[in-house]
């Protein structure tokens, strides 16, 4: 087996702060936060000059991570934040939660928006997509109880 876990997922926001409030609304914890620039990192990325201010969030089972970057240099190239769905590319990230409904109303508190509606996939999850901070597209997912065989 050649990949031994996923490591992170990484995200670029223009308010790292913001950013930062919403996740941590949503049940993720602020492992760390730092600058990263130096020829290590424009070798990696193949930027040059890259400076970049990044934060990591942790999931509390502790197995997953969100990497959120803020550049400092060079400018941003693109904008996918608003993407539809459809939209070629990386596309979300999607967090089981608790609570769908609790969920939501304390997003919206941070600017969350429902993109279509709550729905049921066969009894087993509610799910729904949001926009997050600046329209980062976001799914949530609760898992409702199993039904028991007769």
């Amino acid at each position: 087996m050649t990949v031994k876990r996923m490591d992170n997922i990484g995200i670029v926001v223009e308010n790292l702060d913001a950013a930062i409030a919403f996740f941590t609304e949503l049940g993720l914890s602020l492992e760390g936060r730092a600058p990263i620039e130096g020829a290590w990192a424009d070798g990696v990325t193949g930027l040059k000059n890259m400076r970049v201010e990044i934060a990591m969030m942790r999931t509390p089972d502790g197995h997953s991570r969100l990497e959120l970057s803020r550049f400092l240099a060079p400018p941003v190239a693109a904008d996918h934040r608003n993407a539809p769905v459809n939209a070629l590319g990386y596309l979300r990230v999607m967090f089981t939660v608790s609570d769908i409904d609790d969920t939501l109303v304390r997003l919206r508190k941070r600017g969350a928006t429902l993109v279509g509606e709550v729905v049921d996939y066969q009894d087993v999850y509610r799910l729904c997509y949001i926009r997050g901070p600046e329209g980062i597209l976001i799914g949530l997912a609760q898992e409702l109880a199993q039904r028991s065989a007769p």
